[in-house]
């Protein structure tokens, strides 16, 4: 048997019990640990200015080095791209929708002056460009957490991801999904990831490589070496898309924006699933030598 390391959320919850799900079509039996990570204990001070890599993900890499699990199931957006020593990406499986998403009124129909919730940086610096009359505020809480405040009126819309609304049954709350064109969605936002030991022989690392998808690897390896090459933080705004087009090739587009939403800065160029890596990191440097490099150090300081 299989122990999965999981965060206790809703969402997290779902992601844990799909790979598990998975794993029981392989023949292979599993049973879920909860266990609470940092960014779980943070609820009133926003994510951006919390510091530190791996929020969610600490604990939970912390279990898998003691060997209390055998695997961990992460939101690859939530994940550093600097992988603990001892430890692998196992899998990332097929994607789900990476866009952005408005909950309560399409975003060019919110009235000026209207409260936004957000709790990434990312989101709240392309709220500020695309519409700089709204109040864009601090969200924190669980999907359905958010969503109460929603309802109770404390803010007018707020900004999730597709995907998680659409895991657990919430895609009618969708007022609109955003084109990754116009809102470039975090890096690996939409994919899940399977983290286990990199030990030679490890049966978890064997198994779960199974569960891996080609083609979202391809596209999230470009992602994250745009992301590794800015810093590699989870908390930066930043934006990087990957996608096959119908040739084959990997269309890979990047922003950054300065967080007042005054300054944004994007470029994308096709490269080949096998520069992945090479490729992702070539815009990044793109992005630092055309202004990415000034909006850095507003953001670092």
């Amino acid at each position: 048997m299989l122990i999965i390391g999981s965060r206790g959320s809703q969402l997290a919850l779902w992601q844990s019990r799909w790979i598990a799900a998975r794993l029981s079509e392989l023949g292979v039996e599993t049973r879920i640990e909860i266990i609470k990570t940092t960014g779980d204990k943070i609820t009133d001070v926003a994510l951006s200015k919390a510091g530190g890599k791996g929020l969610f993900t600490k604990e939970l890499e912390d279990a898998l080095l003691d060997r209390r699990i055998d695997l961990a199931v992460h939101s690859l957006k939530d994940m550093p791209t600097s992988i603990p020593e001892g430890l692998a990406l196992a899998a990332v499986p097929e994607r789900a929708d990476p866009r952005d998403a408005m909950v309560g009124a399409p975003l060019d129909s919110i009235e000026h002056g209207a409260r936004v919730g957000t709790s990434s940086l990312r989101r709240a610096a392309l709220l500020r460009h695309r519409r700089p009359d709204l109040v864009v505020e601090d969200i924190r809480g669980n999907l359905d957490t958010r969503l109460r405040k929603l309802d109770e009126g404390q803010y007018d819309a707020i900004m999730l991801a597709a995907a998680g609304l659409k895991r657990l049954g919430w895609e009618s709350r969708i007022a609109e999904t955003l084109e990754p064109s116009q809102f470039c969605p975090a890096v690996g936002q939409g994919a899940l990831a399977v983290e286990t030991r990199s030990e030679p022989g490890d049966e978890a690392l064997a198994i779960c490589a199974k569960l891996d998808h080609a083609e979202t690897r391809a596209a999230v390896t470009a992602e994250r070496a745009v992301l590794n090459e800015l810093g590699g933080g989870c908390q930066v705004p930043l934006g990087a898309h990957a996608r096959f087009d119908g040739n084959g090739e990997l269309r890979v587009e990047a922003m950054i924006v300065s967080p007042d939403g005054r300054t944004l800065i994007h470029r994308e160029s096709s490269i080949t699933a096998a520069n992945a890596a090479s490729g992702g990191a070539a815009l990044a440097h793109e992005l630092l030598a055309t202004g990415g490099a000034e909006i850095l150090k507003l953001v670092y300081g």
